[in-house]
């Protein structure tokens, strides 16, 4: 389409409660503008191969202008031609609020890019898709380069920087006093206990990083942006290129495809992995305020289907040698009496027997070759699951299953999977399924699988919660998948002493300052198990109270990794505790949950803080330390007069002034104890 409408201006008004909000984009001769009251970012046409002019806060009216004359997006050094662009709003649904998208279609040689901007009301963030379609030698460099490899700065033509291969953005401002962030993230949970690393440069000459997330601030104006790439983690990205992101001074480039040639097809497009960049004024708050506003949009949270207390009972190894209709029936009633909202049966209740089976040498190869697969096994459930669905209804418990896609040829067979699930949706109600074994080694099964939520969330009207485990594998880490459900985290069990109640909430504590916490099932286990195994251990589960277990586990959506018929008579108890979280659980999470406090270490002050304006929540943990007061640093400014209110767990009413450095007063007699309350800022 070579013919350019010139004039076309998109304007979308939103109202909320207390002002109007608006969504804009604007093609007038050779500049397209984006934006809404927050951000605006301006480009030159340049036929379609978009040149950044520039980027504003207009929180602030801070206007950044990009110094580089080439395009953000480059792959190859062919001419730009038929460049077209449209904009739409995409009306709200179950999943996601109204945004606007504008498309930029653009032919660059035989190959055709597709990019698709997005943006949404309240937030400071334009973030973009990416498709290709035709053919294109991209030469995708996956090697990369040794610092002690490089010539001295003697050399002239080796300090020109050089293109970087498969660039999806870039930006080049003024300055040298960009204080930047980089954090890299990690899954396969089974193997992994640290999941994040953060690195604070002041970029220099050329470097390459690897991470998900960069923050770049300003130390003159103590402003600033961030790019955040939408793919798995950096370990298990597709042809990884050994590295993210860029930094050569104030040059900032993000590059990755997440795709080869091979995966570019003719006639259908086909998705790379998606940029985001995001503004902001003030310090760390802000900047992470920035981009949790932009999380929430990727879906939402709803208090009927998304949250949940559920219990798994895959915690205490029988793996599926109990799975049956009275085990079932009895796990049940064992989680009405916790006060657990679901119920969730884990491998063993289908026909087909896989790898992890304890009673049989089972596969999850071709699976479809068993049309019976995914159905109740008879053996087990004679009657169906018709009996355990109709049992939780009474007692007011969800009931979920566990799920492993048909992984071969790249889940060739994702509409048979679809059906399977559909079916177990229609039949008994189940909408919330783990699923489990998931491989992701190449683009075709990305996108399969994709074609296999979309589909079931198409059939169910959008009703269904998918738990992605994380604890294995090629998956798709914090940032890919987001619009399909929350995080099944990590496997942790007594009887390998790999659970510690701190580990747990460290790795929740670490991961909630860059993923939404809300979005995260995190695991409390039967502290009675295998106490023997951990000896004198003072960090054993069994030094701790079995409230304070759960605690560890509310700001993310808590998962009881457990057999409820396996535990004793007084850990019923917590069902007091758990029944009250339930009647705030949403209200908190709606909040944007950041760590406060120190790293939990079993001997720290940590906790957590969910700020929504003048009010929030705080959680505290004392861990083993002798300090029975601690002083424990906020997210709220010094000199803040708040009012604390005690809701859960051990604590007095607090009235105070925030200190210099943000801290408040916390007081605990007991080890290893908590408390929850709800705050307002009064003055």
């Amino acid at each position: 389409m070579r013919r350019l409408i010139l004039t076309l201006f998109v304007f979308v008004s939103i109202f909320s409660a207390n002002a109007q909000q608006t969504l804009y984009s604007k093609l007038e001769k050779d500049t397209l503008v984006i934006g809404n009251k927050w951000i605006e970012r301006k480009f030159l046409w340049n036929n379609g191969n978009l040149v950044t002019y520039s980027l504003t806060d207009k929180s602030t009216q801070q206007t950044w202008l990009n110094r580089l004359k080439t395009p953000d997006f480059q792959l190859t050094k062919d001419a730009a031609s038929n460049g077209a662009y449209t904009s739409k709003e995409v009306k709200e649904t179950a999943i996601h609020p109204n945004y606007l998208a504008v498309e930029v279609n653009v032919s660059l040689g035989t190959l055709s890019v597709k990019k698709i901007y997005r943006v949404y009301e309240d937030s400071p963030v334009i973030a973009c898709d990416f498709y290709l379609k035709g053919s294109a030698d991209l030469a995708i460099d996956h090697k990369t380069t040794n610092a002690g490899d490089r010539k001295n700065i003697e050399f002239t033509e080796d300090m020109k920087s050089q293109q970087v291969n498969a660039v999806l953005d870039q930006i080049k401002l003024d300055g040298f006093h960009w204080q930047t962030k980089i954090v890299e993230f990690f899954d396969v949970t089974d193997w992994n206990n640290n999941l994040i690393q953060e690195r604070s440069i002041i970029p220099y000459r050329k470097t390459n990083y690897r991470g998900n997330l960069l923050v770049a601030h300003n130390n003159e104006n103590n402003k600033g942006f961030f790019f955040l790439k939408e793919a798995p983690t950096s370990s298990v990205q597709l042809t990884y290129q050994g590295h993210d992101f860029t930094t050569d001074f104030g040059h900032f480039t993000m590059s990755g495809l997440g795709l080869t040639t091979k995966d570019i097809k003719a006639n259908e497009w086909t998705k790379a992995y998606s940029s985001v960049i995001g503004v902001y004024s003030g310090g760390e708050l802000q900047q992470l305020t920035a981009l949790r506003n932009y999380q929430k949009n990727m879906r939402k949270l709803l208090p009927q289907r998304d949250e949940m207390v559920m219990m798994n009972t895959w915690g205490d190894r029988s793996q599926d040698s109990k799975v049956n209709e009275k085990f079932s029936l009895l796990e049940v009633e064992k989680a009405a009496e916790l006060g657990v909202s679901h119920f969730q049966i884990d491998d063993g209740w289908q026909i087909g027997k896989s790898p992890n089976s304890a009673v049989a040498k089972g596969s999850f190869k071709n699976i479809w070759d068993n049309p019976s697969y995914w159905k109740p096994d008879p053996a087990k459930y004679p009657r169906g699951l018709h009996p355990i669905v109709k049992r939780g209804k009474e007692l007011g418990v969800e009931i979920c299953l566990w799920f492993n896609p048909s992984v071969q040829n790249d889940y060739a067979d994702w509409e048979k999977d679809v059906n399977a699930l559909v079916s177990l949706y229609k039949e008994y109600g189940i909408r919330t399924f783990k699923i489990d074994g998931l491989a992701i080694p190449t683009k075709q099964s990305e996108i399969n699988l994709r074609k296999l939520f979309d589909g079931v969330l198409e059939q169910t009207n959008n009703e269904v919660v998918f738990n992605l485990d994380a604890t294995a594998g090629r998956r798709a880490g914090y940032y890919t998948f987001n619009e399909y459900g929350n995080v099944f985290l990590e496997n942790r069990y007594t009887d390998w002493q790999n659970y510690y109640p701190y580990w747990t909430l460290r790795n929740l504590w670490q991961l909630s300052k860059y993923v939404p916490a809300e979005k995260l099932q995190i695991e409390f286990l039967n502290k009675w198990r295998n106490a023997e195994k951990y000896g004198k251990d003072i960090f054993a589960p069994n030094n701790h109270s079995f409230e304070y277990l759960f605690a560890t586990t509310m700001a993310a959506q808590p998962l009881a990794w457990f057999e409820g018929t396996g535990l004793p008579s007084e850990a019923l108890k917590v069902k007091d505790l758990i029944e009250a979280y339930r009647k705030i659980q949403h209200d908190f999470h709606l909040g944007t949950i950041l760590p406060i406090g120190e790293e939990p270490s079993g001997r720290s002050w940590t906790g957590f803080q969910s700020l929504n304006g003048k009010q929030g929540y705080f959680i505290f943990y004392r861990e083993n330390t002798d300090e029975a007061v601690g002083a424990v640093k906020t997210w709220l400014p010094a000199g803040t007069k708040v009012k604390c209110t005690p809701i859960l767990g051990n604590g007095n009413a607090i009235n105070t002034t925030i200190a210099k450095n943000g801290a408040i007063d916390v007081t605990l007699p007991k080890i290893n104890d908590f408390v929850m309350y709800r705050y307002e800022i009064t003055k």
